[in-house]
Formats: structure tokens, C-alpha cells, sequence
């Protein structure tokens, strides 16, 4: 796959090194979910991590992937990603939502986020999304800020509802 089929942009690190921005491939995956463990550690939920890496690799690359994700590259190493996958609103339309986006704790600082997130910008309006939207814990202000940067839209007022797979089964 060349360059521009998997669109790679590199830009400098902030200090030294190079920065390199691509679509994930399937070979990232066990990375992709250290890098989903240490954000649920940072999150506070480890616990709430559940999905398997074989899950994981067949909802991005199986025969009806769900979802797509930029990684982050210094050296080599996958050290931030943003993985999203398309939302439909019946009051907006189609619009990407964005699940995750980590950089390393030790990588933070650098600018990985904003060229991961400025990343996204450029695909949302590739793809011609109505929008895009995510969820920001409340206590999670350096997330905050960032975010607020962007002139982000926080919304208070809504609340989250999910049944796990168990109640399901159980209903």
C-alpha cells in the first residue's frame, strides 16, 4: 500500500524525532489495545475492558469492519491513536463519532493529540459528515481543555445509558 492510500503524514516532535500520522493496520492491533488498557486504567475502569483482541482486530478488519482508527508513530512505536466509527442522528445525518483518542502518558505534551485530532478534522470533512461528536469524562480537565480549544461544544444535561452484553442475554 503506498503513501497515499494509507495517508501518512509525518510532521516534527515537539523537541526531536518525527511524528508519523497513519490509518491503522490490522498488525497494530495488540498495540491498540495496550494502548486501550492504559487509557482504562486512566479512566479509573480496567475492569470495564472486556473485549478480546481477536473481537477487536475482526470489528476493524474483518468482512464488515466497524470501525477505523489513526495511530500515531515515533520511532516506530504506536504511541497515541483515535479510533471512530460512523454515528447516524435522524436530526443531522451521518456524522463521525469518536470513541477514543490516547497518546502515552509519556508522550503527552508533544502535540500527538492535536495532529491526531486535527487528523480526524480532515477526515470528517472528506467524508462529508454532518459533524462529529464524543464523550469527555467530567473530571478529566486536561481532556477538557483540550477539547475547549477546538471550541467544542461540552454538553451538560444528557446521560448515559447502556445494557451490559449480560442483561441482554437476561432480557
Amino acid at each position: 500500500m503506498s503513501n497515499t492510500e494509507n495517508k501518512i503524514e509525518s510532521q516534527p516532535l515537539q523537541g526531536a524525532g518525527e511524528v508519523t500520522i497513519r490509518e491503522a493496520i490490522q498488525a497494530d492491533c495488540p498495540r491498540l489495545m495496550e494502548l486501550v488498557h492504559e487509557l482504562a486504567l486512566y479512566e479509573k475502569a480496567p475492569e470495564e475492558v472486556t473485549v478480546t483482541l481477536q473481537h477487536f482486530e475482526e470489528a476493524g478488519f474483518g468482512p464488515n469492519p466497524v470501525w477505523k482508527a489513526f495511530v500515531a508513530e515515533v520511532d516506530g512505536i504506536v504511541v497515541g491513536f483515535a479510533v471512530y466509527y460512523v454515528r447516524y442522528s435522524t436530526w443531522k445525518g451521518s456524522r463521525m463519532y469518536l470513541e477514543d483518542l490516547i497518546v502515552t502518558e509519556d508522550m503527552r505534551g508533544k502535540k500527538i493529540g492535536k495532529m491526531l485530532f486535527d487528523r480526524l478534522i480532515q477526515e470528517a470533512k472528506e467524508r462529508g459528515f454532518s459533524g462529529m461528536v464524543w464523550q469527555v469524562l467530567d473530571w478529566n480537565e486536561p481532556a477538557i481543555n483540550f477539547y475547549n480549544k477546538y471550541g467544542a461544544n461540552i454538553e451538560a444535561g444528557w446521560l448515559n445509558a447502556s445494557l451490559s452484553k449480560e442483561q441482554l442475554l437476561n432480557y
